[in-house]
């Protein structure tokens, strides 16, 4: 079973609000997840951008594989850093 890190996507047309989820690889955008990780909303002024770090950084030493958007999320709250830091 490979994991990944993805958006869920939430809201209505033109309003959309994500949540950053652990899913399996093979389902769907929108289908089944194994563990919310936080939420993202890119319509607000502030881009609220919520991650529980200690989930995410347990998925990544797990092997879960962030899509290119979670990646840069990540990135923006210093995750990646902190994930690449601790493996070494």
């Amino acid at each position: 079973m490979a994991v990944k890190l993805r958006l869920q996507r939430f809201g209505s047309k033109k309003r959309p609000y994500y949540r950053i989820v652990a899913t399996d690889s093979v389902n769907p955008r929108d289908g089944r997840f194994i563990e919310i990780i936080g939420t993202y909303h890119p319509i607000d002024k502030n881009n609220i951008l919520k991650i529980d770090e200690e989930k995410a950084l347990q998925w990544l030493s797990q092997g879960a594989r962030p899509t290119d958007t979670v990646k840069s999320l990540f990135t923006q709250l210093g995750i990646i850093e902190k994930f690449t830091k601790n493996v070494k």
